[in-house]
């Protein structure tokens, strides 16, 4: 029986290790945490965002680093696939805003556990071992060398994730092995991370969390790159929540480009219905300061803020308000900015932006170009998308992909 390792138990891991097994061939599963799955026990808060329920050309335009390099993967397998294959094992699916899929229980724990009982099922021999380096004969790849043992094999998958998240795992081992045997790695960096600013605010405001909000970000050039209703967080450092993170990975040239973000704090209401709604305000309120209006319209800890950027003394009285500072304020209210300086450390992002040259591999079968034996999975490849439940369709897709190749290649070889 043709025999496959596997480095790494995470999502790609795990469905390359099913998927090779599934072909027949005897895999065994090295992963040095207690519990599979670890990073994937965390996505979604929790919850697991699973996948998108879309097909091969929405995937690709959800990914803007080498999304065409997943073409063939996606085409195999999509996120209606992704769905069939958990429901088959026992995962009861929904659907959500933005087509992002999730298990009905909201348990991330209902995924990694329904993978894990299949690796069983399928007799895939698991190993808490970390491991230290390739074992390369005659030009290819023969196995794998752990901390205390090697494991021989016709194929190794590396999906050992990439440097985010470090606590779960990821910490760069398949970048080591990829360089072994000749790699070039695109140097890694954070992607849906959260975001920095100088701007004084963001720190007076530290805690705060707003909902139902427009997010718009704009480059250098003003040109609008992100725009999205949600929520986000203002912390000591900037900028961060659901909102933050998925504009991040809009931002990836903070060396030649600058951006700032525009916060609607009241998309609902134009700004002719906005406008009323402030003329109706300061009438209810004639002989109350300006701050205490304020409190009707934004979060407490918001308001000195908005005093301070409106020019509006606190203590003015509302029926004193002149039509210029009420529209001051409508526009703050509409347009509140903040300039961001860059991102927080990749080890603080979700997903790693950088990895293996993906040129280096085959897109069909992921098998490395350079040396027979090895293929690729997941993270550890320089491709990355957007929040929605696309990075765990790459991990899906290209394990899938992955460990079947490996299989018959243990078989050919």
């Amino acid at each position: 029986m043709n025999k496959v390792a596997v480095v790494g138990g995470g999502a790609a891991g795990m469905m390359a290790a099913i998927c090779a097994a599934r072909k027949g061939a005897a895999v065994t599963l090295l992963e040095p945490n207690e519990r599979l799955g670890k990073k994937l026990n965390i996505t979604g808060k929790g919850r697991c965002n699973v996948t998108n329920d879309s097909e091969r050309d929405e995937l690709i335009a959800h990914v803007p680093r080498n999304g065409r390099f997943l073409y063939s993967a996606f085409s195999r397998w999509d996120g209606r696939d992704t769905m069939a294959f958990f429901e088959s094992l026992g995962v009861p699916l929904k659907v959500e805003r933005g087509r992002r899929v999730y298990p009905v229980s909201d348990r991330s724990f209902d995924v990694s556990g329904a993978l894990e009982r299949e690796l069983r099922r399928l007799r895939v021999e698991i190993v808490r071992e970390r491991a230290a380096a390739l074992i390369v004969k005659d030009g290819c790849v023969r196995g794998v060398k752990g901390e205390q043992t090697s494991y021989l094999a016709d194929a190794v998958i590396v999906a050992t994730g990439g440097v985010s998240y470090p606590a779960t795992g990821s910490t760069g081992d398949g970048y080591r092995f990829a360089k072994q045997v000749g790699h070039t790695i695109l140097p890694p960096h954070g992607s849906l991370v959260p975001l920095t600013s100088d701007d004084p605010d963001c720190p007076a405001m530290q805690g705060l969390s707003l909902h139902n909000v427009t997010l718009t970000v704009r480059n250098r050039k003003n040109k609008v790159i992100f725009e999205e209703l949600g929520e986000l967080l203002f912390t000591h450092f900037g900028v961060s929540g659901p909102l933050v993170l998925s504009a991040s990975a809009h931002m990836r040239d903070f060396e030649k480009d600058s951006y700032r973000l525009c916060i609607d704090l009241k998309p609902a209401l134009d700004e002719k219905k906005l406008d009323d709604r402030l003329l109706r305000d300061f009438a209810e309120r004639s002989n109350q300061q300006f701050d205490h209006v304020l409190g009707a319209l934004v979060p407490h800890s918001m308001i000195p803020v908005m005093v301070r950027r409106t020019g509006i003394a606190a203590e003015t009285k509302a029926h004193s308000i002149t039509k210029e500072q009420r529209r001051t304020l409508l526009e703050t209210l509409k347009r509140f900015e903040i300039a961001v300086t860059g991102t927080r450390e990749v080890k603080e992002a979700i997903i790693t932006s950088g990895g293996i040259k993906v040129s280096e591999v085959d897109p069909n079968t992921m098998a490395s170009k350079l040396t027979t034996g090895l293929y690729f999975a997941g993270e550890v490849l320089d491709v990355d998308a957007y929040t929605g439940g696309y990075n765990l369709q790459i991990a899906w897709a290209t394990g899938k992909a992955a460990g079947e190749a490996a299989a018959e290649q243990g078989i050919e070889g």
